[in-house]
């Protein structure tokens, strides 16, 4: 009886597929290519033998997604992303979410926004998210410097402008410090998802639905200004050199998205590792991210 006990289990380990990926990428990058999360979705489906891996396109084409992650409205993006999760049939049965760079705000939002209606999320993987917003934008990615400049220029003098807001996806995030109320009032995705204009309770229970919420930050990030943002920490209001840590800003201590009860139970994952913005090594990836969260 013990012999036949122990084949059925390893039977049952055999078979069981593992649970399905759901990928969302950064600013400047595409879905599908294989210099972008095309490779690493197969870089995904190498290590994690028979998994299935959705990468987001965001419109009709690679070259649509591109455009889409400087100057598709968030909002309209999350809610394309909430109806194509519901009808997937490959996650019905429950999968783990990465978000890359802005795709990781993003990716929270879903999850926030429409995880009741949606098959189990296990984990949110945020990798290098902008969780408090940002105050500068060095770097466009793949975008020609002239357009870049461009960028930021209407984020130092405009990104509170409503059709800035409507036309400029990173306007959306733009968080500045020197004048809070202003960012509060007029932005129109960011204090949404992180609670601060009221408290929406559907978005606190979703986001501690998760098994999960790990928060990758890149130490030596040159992209993301500040970088303490990628742990929901930000700048002290009024000012733009002194930084608190998550557990210091408005967003923890009024507890908008139930991060201390999360932190308390184990749910809030922070890790860093060295490297500028979303570099890190296979092997980096395999044993912080891929063995504790992504084999369940």
């Amino acid at each position: 009886m013990k012999t036949l006990f122990i084949f059925l289990f390893v039977i049952k380990l055999i078979s069981a597929k593992p649970t399905s990926i759901v990928l969302w990428h950064g600013m400047g990058d595409t879905c599908c290519v294989s210099f972008s999360l095309g490779g690493f979705k197969l870089f995904l489906e190498k290590a994690i033998p028979g998994v299935y891996v959705d990468s987001l396109q965001i419109g009709n084409s690679t070259i649509e997604d591109l455009e889409n992650g400087y100057f598709l409205n968030p909002n309209t993006q999350v809610e394309k992303v909430c109806k194509y999760l519901a009808e997937h049939p490959k996650l019905k049965d429950g999968f783990n979410a990465i978000g890359f760079s802005q795709g990781s705000q993003f990716m929270r939002a879903v999850v926030q926004r429409c995880g009741h209606t949606l098959p189990t999320i296990k984990n949110l993987i945020s990798m290098g998210g902008q969780h408090q917003g940002v105050y500068g934008l060095p770097h466009c990615g793949a975008l020609m410097h002239p357009t870049c400049d461009y960028i930021r220029q209407l984020l130092n003098y405009a990104a509170y402008d409503t059709w800035v807001q409507h036309a400029l996806v990173q306007a959306t995030y733009w968080h500045d410090p020197l004048d809070e109320e202003t960012y509060i009032h007029k932005t129109i995705f960011l204090p949404d998802i992180n609670n601060e204009v009221f408290v929406n309770k559907t978005y606190i229970q979703n986001l501690n639905n998760l098994e999960h919420f790990v928060l990758v930050k890149f130490d030596n990030d040159t992209i993301v200004q500040p970088r303490e943002t990628e742990w929901f920490g930000f700048y002290e209001p009024g000012q733009s050199k002194k930084m608190l840590p998550m557990q210091e800003t408005r967003v923890y201590k009024e507890d908008r998205l139930g991060l201390k009860k999360m932190e308390k139970e184990g749910k809030l994952v922070l890790i860093s590792t060295e490297g500028d913005h979303l570099r890190f090594s296979d092997k980096w990836f395999i044993e912080n991210i891929i063995k504790p969260y992504l084999l369940n």
